[in-house]
């Protein structure tokens, strides 16, 4: 039987969460082993699930007291 990972089954891989990434002081995450590419993962890519940031919550909608009226 499978596991479910944290935040499914199908991510693709990004150096922005691979345990071997570092953040530079501009924002961006940049390979300790020299990608190629920014976006594309080089051969050492392990998926972290702790550098995931969540996606924000939706905003709570303003009810008023004619919204609960029968």
């Amino acid at each position: 039987m499978f596991k479910k990972k944290l935040f499914g089954n199908n991510i693709p891989p990004s150096c922005e969460y691979c345990r071997f990434a570092v953040k530079k002081s501009s924002g961006n995450s940049v390979c300790r082993y020299g990608s190629a590419l920014p976006d594309e993962p080089c051969g050492k890519y392990v998926y972290d699930p702790l550098k995931r940031e969540p996606k924000p919550l939706p905003a709570i909608p303003k009810y008023t007291a004619d919204d609960f009226k029968l």
